[in-house]
């Protein structure tokens, strides 16, 4: 199956670059180029791929808000690509549906196997990563009330809770198998129930989920501990 991609950069040498990194990838196709944020979106209407790969400073719309709109109307998954080394620009791209977040300075099979890995339906950022960017940007102020459980995970059942708790801890599938005492193949189940239940892309924003819902704050001990 060939991974349709959208690359979009304000820049022509950078953008020509990425495609042509991309588009000689047997499994790859570039179906087309972008110039800022709102002709990718575009594009994406037009050809429908499977990953969008978007600068984060672009004119008219910025990546961040054309990942955006991409995620509201599409199936299509994103890749952030920028110059600036900068948890921010990471928290917002999480929170608007990106996938994946790169620097420009990428080595070529890196930038080959992230879209790869994101065309498959996998977050780029390993969830520790994830996590302690969220523990960053979620960090309650001295003065800042604990928070009431989100009614949203009302949803999930009581292992299902538990999987949510260790996804956002950092655990991998195998590791929270293991913590649960159940095979792979249950713990994918219940990753993908969570995901169903509460209306989310991948695990990355199953991590923001659980902090911003409070079942998780910052600096909670590890399972155990």
């Amino acid at each position: 199956m060939t991974i349709r991609v959208v690359v979009a950069d304000d820049q022509e040498l950078v953008r020509s670059g990425f495609s042509m990194i991309l588009d000689v990838q047997p499994d790859i196709e570039v179906v087309a180029e972008a110039g800022d944020g709102a002709e990718a979106v575009a594009a994406v209407r037009a050809h429908s791929p499977d990953v969008a790969l978007l600068d984060i400073r672009m004119p008219r719309m910025d990546g961040i808000e054309a990942c955006r709109a991409i995620s509201a109307e599409s199936g299509c998954r994103s890749v952030m690509l920028t110059t600036f080394d900068s948890d921010a620009y990471v928290y917002e791209a999480l929170h608007a549906g990106a996938s994946g977040f790169l620097l420009k300075d990428v080595r070529r099979d890196d930038l080959v196997h992230a879209v790869r890995v994101v065309a498959r339906g996998d977050s780029l950022l390993a969830p520790s990563v994830a996590r302690r960017l969220v523990e960053e940007y979620t960090r309650p102020t001295p003065r800042e009330a604990p928070r009431p459980p989100d009614p949203r995970l009302d949803a999930l059942t009581a292992r299902e809770r538990e999987t949510l708790l260790l996804l956002a801890r950092g655990l991998s599938n195998a590791e929270i198998a293991a913590e649960l005492v159940v095979s792979d193949h249950t713990v994918k189940t219940h990753v993908g129930n969570v995901l169903a239940k509460l209306g989310l892309r991948d695990r990355i924003q199953a991590v923001i989920c659980a902090y911003e819902s409070g079942l998780v704050t910052a600096g909670s001990p590890p399972l155990g501990g």
